[in-house]
């Protein structure tokens, strides 16, 4: 038998840190979670945005004991992987009342969480990056066993409150999806430190080297964002035969330069990914 209000289940999320806290602000804005409809927030340590938000309506702080198992419910595990086991104990009661569950929590598979719950719960995984707290974020999503087409619908328009969104076909690519998007907001912010120090090695101030390196891959990001050009096009757009571009590019463009460097970096993220999978 089908779980009442299938179509929209009632939003409970467990955990309100920065993803946690990041997807709520999403679906507020989106008018996903209104006063009518607040999301139920378990946190025990509820951060100063939460309190906020409680205190206009828009979610309220409960225990999982204290929550309506009646009513369908879709349950988003937001919270720190070695916190998972004890969440998933409270929710128990949830999962066999037809819960659907959509976790963002890294290196935890959907197998491990359908365990854990000893139920046949409809799972999502999920693993969105942190510019989701700015709205600019990208997810990659996978379907478990039971996940209806309403289930997947809803868990889309939530992922998609805050970014872009992947669905994937195979599980096993979320430990990739890991090492390329997941981790990659800190290649970026590493390359505009290491772009920032060239500028200072080659003479300039080091408040100038600091914002001209934020601002060109800012705006560069920004013009990749709009154009329909490709990534390859937009740097060729750039690049003038013989002028000062090229000559950059056939260093960064070599043997030992940016392409092979972030295949290794990749790789060791994504055999990373799979150590902490097996923990």
């Amino acid at each position: 038998m089908a779980a009442p209000n299938a179509a929209r289940r009632e939003l409970v999320l467990v955990g309100a840190g920065r993803m946690g806290s990041a997807l709520l602000e999403g679906w507020i804005k989106a008018g996903l979670v209104t006063k009518s409809a607040p999301a139920e927030v378990i946190e025990p340590q509820p951060p100063e945005s939460l309190r906020k938000r409680t205190n206009e309506g828009l979610a309220k702080l409960v225990a999982a004991s204290s929550i309506d198992a009646s009513r369908a419910k879709l349950v988003v595990l937001a919270v720190k992987p070695q916190m998972l086991d004890v969440a998933l104990k409270d929710l128990k009661p949830l999962a066999e009342s037809n819960a659907a569950f959509l976790s963002i929590v890294a290196g935890k598979t959907i197998a491990s969480i359908g365990s854990a719950l000893g139920s046949a719960s409809p799972i999502i995984r999920s693993m969105p990056n942190l510019p989701a707290s700015v709205g600019a974020g990208v997810t990659a999503a996978v379907v478990g066993c039971g996940v209806d087409a309403a289930l997947k619908a809803q868990a889309d328009t939530l992922l998609g409150a805050v970014g872009t969104v992947v669905w994937l076909d195979d599980e096993n690519l979320i430990d990739a999806v890991t090492a390329i998007s997941g981790s990659g907001p800190a290649y970026v912010f590493n390359l505009v430190e290491a772009l920032a120090a060239a500028g200072l090695a080659i003479g300039l101030p080091k408040a100038a080297a600091d914002s001209l390196a934020r601002e060109t891959i800012i705006g560069a990001a920004a013009l990749l964002k709009t154009s329909a050009d490709s990534p390859a096009a937009l740097r060729q757009a750039v690049t003038s035969p013989g002028g000062t571009t090229e000559a950059a590019l056939k260093v960064l463009m070599g043997e030992a330069g940016l392409t092979p460097l972030m295949r290794q970096a990749a790789e060791a993220a994504l055999k990373r990914a799979k150590e902490l999978g097996k923990g």
